[in-house]
């Protein structure tokens, strides 16, 4: 799933190339993709003009002229691109923007599990998923302070509570495992026992390894693209997810792999200490 890094640079290369642009016309290959009325979706939005696209966590929002914005979660595999209305629709294509200079937006998900959602701007954090979301790494409100307050209400383990977005929102398995390896907790530490210090180093190592990877435009293991269907670099500074069975960079000690809530994480057994 593309995480936090990966939509922030979806976000900054699909910005220039539709910002401006006005809807012609909307086809929805699989109406399901909408998460709101797909019809209204259809209906409403040909005359609007792009604005901009924000993002918030791994949501982007499209913002479009008449206080209109589209909340867009890709999920497992989606993809935008540009390309024209005319090009053969590939299989996967499921959404398509087409605008008035004869350019087209298209939505292309192989999984079907990427979602949009039509509300009114500046609704949304309230009306879809970004309700229950924590907030972004790298911003004003998270601080050392508002992390150890929100993992000590957690009982759960640290992977786990990291991954839920109610605390730290955009983080996803890559960078979950990475950035316990970097602060040398054990995947299964109980969030609500982690000391003090090691919570201050958490909240610091979140913030740079989000800036990093958002710096090589993310991480693509499987299928991830930006807008302009470029690979991203961080893949190349991963220290242990994708590296089980590997010696650790920092001891080498061979890198274990086990589930936790369901999601592979891999992880140095002699680094990372278990707080219990």
């Amino acid at each position: 799933m593309p995480e936090m890094p990966e939509v922030e640079t979806v976000r900054r290369t699909l910005n220039p190339l539709i910002t401006g642009k006005t809807i012609k016309k909307v086809t929805l290959w699989y109406p399901k993709i909408i998460a709101s009325d797909p019809n209204e979706f259809a209906a409403v939005l040909p005359g609007k003009k792009i604005v901009t696209i924000d993002r918030y966590a791994k949501y982007l929002l499209i913002r479009l002229s008449g206080n209109l914005t589209i909340v867009s979660h890709l999920r497992m595999e989606g993809k935008y691109r540009l390309t024209t209305a005319s090009e053969p629709k590939d299989k996967h294509d499921h959404v398509q923007f087409e605008f008035t200079d004869d350019t087209a937006l298209r939505y292309n998900d192989v999984r079907k599990f990427g979602r949009m959602q039509l509300v009114e701007s500046g609704t949304e954090k309230v009306v879809t998923g970004i309700s229950k979301l924590g907030y972004e790494p790298n911003s004003p409100e998270f601080t050392a302070a508002y992390l150890a307050a929100g993992l000590r209400r957690k009982k759960k383990n640290i992977k786990s509570t990291l991954l839920d977005q109610s605390i730290v929102a955009g983080l996803g398995n890559i960078y979950v495992d990475e950035v316990l390896w970097r602060t040398k907790i054990h995947p299964l530490s109980l969030a609500n026992k982690i000391p003090a210090k090691k919570v201050n180093e958490l909240q610091h190592n979140i913030n740079s390894l989000i800036a990093q990877a958002i710096t090589k435009h993310g991480t693509t293991v499987h299928t991830y693209l930006d807008a302009n269907g470029q690979i991203g670099g961080f893949q190349e500074m991963l220290q242990v997810y994708g590296h089980a069975g590997e010696p650790c960079r920092l001891c080498g000690t061979v890198l274990e792999k086990i589930k936790v809530g369901g999601r592979g994480t891999t992880f140095c057994p002699s680094c990372q200490v278990l707080y219990k």
